[in-house]
């Protein structure tokens, strides 16, 4: 069995929530209040989201969440390889 490189894949994982992350600030941005809440909702099976969307989200505060989502993925993308590596039988 192979062995996964802990941090390539943390990279890989963390550029994946970034990449959602940038997505529902895009669909943010272009669908209006209405829309992101249709969409939203219909995301995460029905749980409303009209209370807490919130669409005068400051640029610096959505940078920051980019950068939060990066280092959570990374982390996580990383404990899930070491977990991986840690069961694999080596030869």
């Amino acid at each position: 069995m192979y062995r996964l490189n802990v941090k390539k894949f943390g990279f890989a994982a963390g550029l994946t929530g970034a990449l959602i992350y940038l997505g529902c600030m895009i669909v943010m941005a272009t669908a209006g209040r209405e829309a992101s809440i249709k969409f939203f909702n219909s995301l995460i099976h029905g749980l409303d989201t009209t209370s807490i969307i919130r669409m005068d989200v400051p640029l610096w505060e959505a940078l920051l969440g980019i950068v939060q989502i990066f280092i959570l993925g990374w982390l996580i993308g990383a404990c899930i390889a070491a977990f991986y590596n840690a069961q694999v039988k080596t030869r």
